[in-house]
């Protein structure tokens, strides 16, 4: 487990911002009532916690992004015949470089969002109808 936190999940952050992106969406409009009945912004943290919960996500698959390639011997075939690419290269068939730069990008959109989101809530009050 500590092997992951240290060099991160590449696909962390494809899971981790829209998953938290689900929950605020649903938690907004489950506790708009609630926030006009008590007077009290709880949207705003929530969004505070869940963007949290996505830069994280991001920052995983930031560090499996950073991570060197290992310098493995084993080859595969390339298409003229010859054994020159790695398994761990794009072209032999293990893109993790590519989807953990997508992963930071996407945990970065939707903790974009959900502050959005976050700010609304400092705006309205959840009384408006």
């Amino acid at each position: 487990m500590s092997s992951l936190l240290t060099r991160g999940l590449p696909s962390a952050g494809l899971y981790a911002g829209p998953m938290a992106w689900l929950v605020s969406t649903q938690a907004n409009y489950a506790l708009a009532a609630w926030s006009c009945s008590y007077q009290f912004p709880v949207i705003p943290l929530l969004a505070a916690v869940l963007a949290a919960v996505s830069l994280a996500g991001g920052v995983s698959s930031w560090r499996a992004y950073r991570q060197p390639l290992p310098a493995d011997t084993t080859t595969v075939p390339a298409p003229d015949g010859s054994q020159v690419a790695t398994l761990d290269g794009p072209e032999g068939g293990r893109p993790h470089r590519m989807i953990a730069a997508i992963g930071v990008l996407v945990a970065l959109l939707f903790a974009v969002v959900i502050a959005v989101h976050g700010v609304a809530g400092l705006v309205f009050t959840g009384c408006e109808r």
